[in-house]
């Protein structure tokens, strides 16, 4: 992804295991690329034992190059937020709930994202712990998780949707 057209924005969401979240946002029209790795940690060009293993403060995270042209940040940020609990606490460090902004924009529009599903009553008057945080150093995971249910031969569905 480091060859990405120069027309293309990156966003960075962490939201449990990586396999799903990549193949989430892999379905959507405007996403060009993506790629699972590690961030937010400070153990440099870590694996994913490592990581696994909570020493390392990295999680299990997704890249994606998009089109804001065909998908705005706006649209991904509601999927983000569909496809996990973001008020449950997180089953290991590793796969906690973080959104990575890469501009002032894009931590502007995160945290009115979170504030909208607070307010809206829609989490049960639960409290949202997922982070938003500067992007920092993406680190690629091993090839043999890169786009997984596709190089496995399995289609991925969720029959989970947190938020009505």
């Amino acid at each position: 992804m480091e060859n990405r057209p120069p027309d293309l924005e990156i966003a960075i969401f962490a939201a449990g295991c990586f396999w799903d979240v990549e193949a989430a946002f892999r379905r959507i029209e405007g996403v060009a690329a993506t790629e699972v790795g590690y961030t937010g940690g400070t153990a440099p060009d870590p694996t994913y034992e490592q990581v696994r293993s909570g020493t390392t403060s990295h999680v299990e995270a997704v890249r994606i190059a998009f089109d804001s042209a065909v998908v705005r940040y706006d649209q991904l940020l509601d999927l983000f937020w569909d496809i996990h609990d973001p008020t449950a606490p997180a089953e290991s460090s590793s796969e906690r709930s973080v959104i990575f902004f890469t501009s002032g924009e894009q931590e502007q529009r995160a945290e009115a994202s979170r504030d909208r599903l607070q307010a809206s009553g829609r989490c049960g008057g639960r409290k949202i712990l997922t982070e938003i945080l500067p992007a920092s150093r993406f680190w690629e995971a091993e090839e043999h998780h890169q786009q997984f249910y596709e190089k496995c031969g399995r289609s991925y569905t969720t029959t989970v949707k947190y938020w009505e």
